[in-house]
């Protein structure tokens, strides 16, 4: 409902109606009875209007000023003052014909005409039946027309139904009327005082802001019921609109006023803080722009940058967007853009720290150095990725750090074991809580520049989750050819990582994807031998231990002789984390003793070795007798390093079938059946009758069976002791061997030569039958780690039969 349309006649000031013009209330039952008893003229003047209608009983102003219209109202006036106003179709028409106005309209009465100083006409007039336009008569100078009453259907006067519906609108239109902030209050009494039916809907309806064809609609239905119904039904809407906006109103109003209460707070603080000595916004702010102009910024970066500065400039320094924006560009201002240290290239120098850091390693300090090398002749060589892969403690991880103090570049290190955060690399975006740069970035922040030493510890130990890849995120930091533009998804720019020196390290390779392999140098470290971790213990592990338990050498000392010990007796690694505990273990005897003023001896024996760590559980490497037919030594590679197993064989009467037990994988046991069929398919050239193999079962057994065992690299020694037990002949004495057959009768190479070399040493073997193909990786050990073993290289079987078994047969033999 709209106050420009609520009328009664004292708003509208009508004071000089002429003699004949009476001042008409509020329309009573009476004078709808009167109205409704009158007759209609069969002819008369139409006066088309263009957003209104007109209802029976209600009293309006309008506003004339098309030549037409005035002449009307002249005549008219003039006359008998009665017209028939009825809505155009289309308000924009200036000259209406027939067709464009409405057929149903309603009788007026002109109560009043003004005239305005700008030549229009405003006339008032008072609806009073409706009718309905049967035929135009003329069209010039307007339009007269016959015309015909519409009779309105009333219900009974006591339909409960219809008075509920009364009721109903009047409490709506008094709430309208509340809710609305542009009609006055005064328009309740005049819904209050309305007395007549069909005068409240009238008065309802013409007051509604409803567009002009729906109060057509609404003035064409003749019953008065189904017009009082579909009248309730637009205000209920209209209230509903009207409640919808005026909450609407009130939360963007209470937002406005918190807004603008925050802003004087935040001028207080400001203010405050100045006259304290703080920082404001605007001076951090300047100071980040004075700092941008001293980083070594590419043109996209600066423009970048200064988009972003802007951006915060126009933020609410209350609003939480505010914070994230200062902590990206913070960061922006932290990281090194094109910062390098300059690099050390005195390669001597190089050389004798990483020598001074690590005993042995001699292949991987030479790939270093190498490196070194080509970057000091280039001096803009991309860095290449290189993975250090080997079993743990053999100082994969400190390589790295002795690399970086021999160039003289920044040491950076994250450990990736167990990240399954994809975020954890590239970071997360800016717009969500709590959102951070990706550890590469971090970690570049925090070493200054942007070339440092970057070792990412345990590669092999990534794992995915619902998060994301972390490894396939790692593809683009480790490739030379796209980490020059390694996009993080905070910083939200490409930054180089070409120049950074990464050093992968990991423990099993086939653990990490191909893809991922792809892009880095692999280069393996194997285990120390026991000289080699004696010699690490005595240089840097026993006095490193003497330092941080508070003591010196003159405390106390340790001999070569106890440290073998401590290393054949208490441990059994391929590196040295173990030994160092065990020396710790021994150094903190000794502290024990000085704290407590006990008597030690000052230089350590064995019988203080055993003391303090016990009788020694792991001297079991050591090479058994040949007495019994059927038992071979093998060599295995494990994950601590090399190691010695026996194969035995024993024969029972029975069928010729063949057990194999000691829990051995499918391969293993593949290379024995191989091993069984070679012998029966040459048993005749092997000197066997081939009657021995129907006559008795063949039983195989690798001891240790609660130890997983598999791989190929056993099938020699398979072979010889399956011909050992059938013969009952002696196995060559002090003879070891390794290597995969085939059922053509040929040797083929094995792994892990090194480590099983170094066990077969351990257990004061002297003869060792290898592939003719291993020979390159005898070559590659010191010849003082080998002295005093025999190697002999084969390619057939039946050259391994002719070293291994003798002619000696066994003590009671059982063929």
């Amino acid at each position: 409902m709209s106050n420009h349309k609520i009328h009664t006649l004292d708003n509208l000031s009508l004071q000089e109606f002429d003699s004949e013009t009476e001042l008409i209330p509020l329309l009573t039952p009476e004078d709808e009875e009167e109205m409704n008893n009158e007759e209609l003229p069969e002819t008369l003047s139409i006066l088309p209007l263009r957003n209104m209608v007109l209802f029976p009983g209600v009293v309006i102003p309008i506003s004339a000023g098309r030549d037409k219209s005035i002449k009307l109202i002249n005549d008219a006036y003039a006359a008998g003052k009665t017209i028939g106003v009825v809505a155009q179709k289309n308000e924009e028409i200036e000259d209406p014909t027939p067709n464009d106005i409405h057929s149903i309209g309603t009788v007026a009465r002109i109560l009043r005409v003004l005239k305005m100083p700008d030549g229009n006409v405003t006339i008032i007039l008072q609806g009073k039946k409706r009718f309905e336009i049967s035929e135009v008569i003329t069209e010039e100078p307007y339009i007269t027309a016959n015309i015909k009453e519409v009779a309105e259907k009333r219900p009974a006067k006591k339909d409960s139904e219809f008075l509920a519906i009364l009721d109903s609108v009047r409490d709506l239109a008094i709430q309208i009327i509340k809710e609305s902030p542009n009609i006055p209050t005064e328009a309740t009494f005049a819904i209050k005082n309305i007395e007549s039916q069909s005068f409240l809907i009238n008065f309802v309806t013409s007051n509604m802001t409803l567009p002009v064809d729906e109060k057509q609609a609404l003035l064409s239905i003749n019953g008065l019921k189904e017009r009082a119904l579909e009248t309730l039904r637009y205000m209920n809407l209209e209230l509903q609109k009207l409640e919808l906006k005026n909450d609407i109103q009130s939360k963007v109003r209470f937002d406005l006023d918190q807004q603008q209460r925050e802003y004087f707070l935040h001028q207080q603080i400001k203010t405050i803080q100045e006259e304290l000595g703080g920082v404001s916004q605007e001076e951090e702010m300047d100071e980040m722009s004075v700092k941008a102009k001293t980083k070594k910024w590419d043109e996209k970066t600066q423009k970048h940058f200064e988009k972003e500065l802007s951006k915060m400039r126009r933020m609410n320094p209350q609003a939480p967007d505010f914070g994230i924006q200062r902590n990206y560009l913070e960061l922006f201002l932290e990281l090194p853009w094109n910062e390098f240290s300059k690099d050390n290239f005195d390669l001597k120098r190089a050389q004798k720290i990483l020598d001074k850091d690590h005993f042995g390693l001699d292949d991987v300090k030479k790939r270093m150095i190498e490196h070194l090398a080509v970057l000091k002749l280039r001096n803009d060589m991309k860095s290449p990725i290189i993975c250090l892969t080997g079993p743990p403690g053999v100082g994969k991880t400190s390589i790295g750090r002795s690399v970086a103090q021999a160039l003289g570049r920044e040491y950076v290190r994250i450990s990736l074991g167990g990240l399954r955060d994809e975020a954890e690399i590239r970071g997360h975006r800016k717009t969500y809580i709590g959102a951070l740069p990706g550890r590469i970035i971090q970690s570049l922040k925090k070493a200054g520049t942007s070339n440092p030493v970057f070792v990412l510890d345990e590669i092999d130990k990534l794992s995915n989750s619902h998060n994301g890849d972390p490894s396939s995120a790692l593809l683009e930091v480790l490739d030379p050819e796209q980490n020059s533009a390694f996009y993080d998804n905070f910083l939200e720019m490409g930054y180089d990582l070409s120049k950074v020196m990464f050093i992968a390290t990991s423990n099993n390779m086939s653990a990490i994807q191909p893809a991922l392999q792809d892009r880095m140098e692999i280069i393996k470290m194997s285990g120390y031998t026991i000289e080699e971790k004696v010699e690490i213990a005595r240089q840097h592990l026993f006095p490193k231990q003497l330092k941080e338990h508070g003591l010196t050498t003159k405390d106390l000392t340790i001999g070569k002789k106890q440290l073998e010990k401590i290393v054949e007796g208490y441990t059994r690694e391929s590196g040295v984390r173990g030994l160092e505990a065990k020396i710790a273990q021994v150094i903190r005897n000794a502290a024990k003793s000085i704290a407590m003023e006990e008597e030690y001896n000052k230089k350590v024996t064995d019988e203080d070795v055993v003391k303090v760590l016990g009788i020694p559980r792991l001297e079991r490497d050591k090479y058994e007798s040949n007495d019994v037919a059927g038992v071979v030594t093998g060599l295995a590679w494990t994950s601590v390093g090399g190691d010695i197993l026996f194969i035995e064989s024993l024969i029972s009467p029975g069928k010729g079938t063949m057990s194999i037990t000691g829990n051995l994988g499918n391969v293993m046991k593949e290379s024995a059946t191989i091993a069984l069929e070679y012998i029966k398919a040459n048993a005749e050239l092997l000197g066997l009758n081939p009657e021995t193999l129907t006559k008795y079962n063949i039983h195989l057994h690798v001891p240790e069976g609660a130890t997983p065992k598999d791989g190929p690299s056993a099938g020699i020694a398979m072979l010889t002791s399956l011909v050992s037990v059938l013969t009952q002949k002696k196995v060559k004495k002090g003879l070891a061997m390794t290597g995969e057959i085939t059922l053509r009768g040929k040797v083929l190479p094995v792994g892990g030569i090194k480590e099983k070399i170094l066990a077969a040493k351990r257990a004061n073997i002297k003869e060792i039958i290898l592939c003719h193909e291993n020979k390159s990786d005898i070559d590659e050990i010191k010849p003082e780690y080998i002295d005093g073993l025999t190697f002999h290289y084969v390619k057939e079987m039946s050259e391994v039969l002719k070293i291994a078994v003798t002619d000696q047969k066994v003590k009671n033999a059982k063929v």
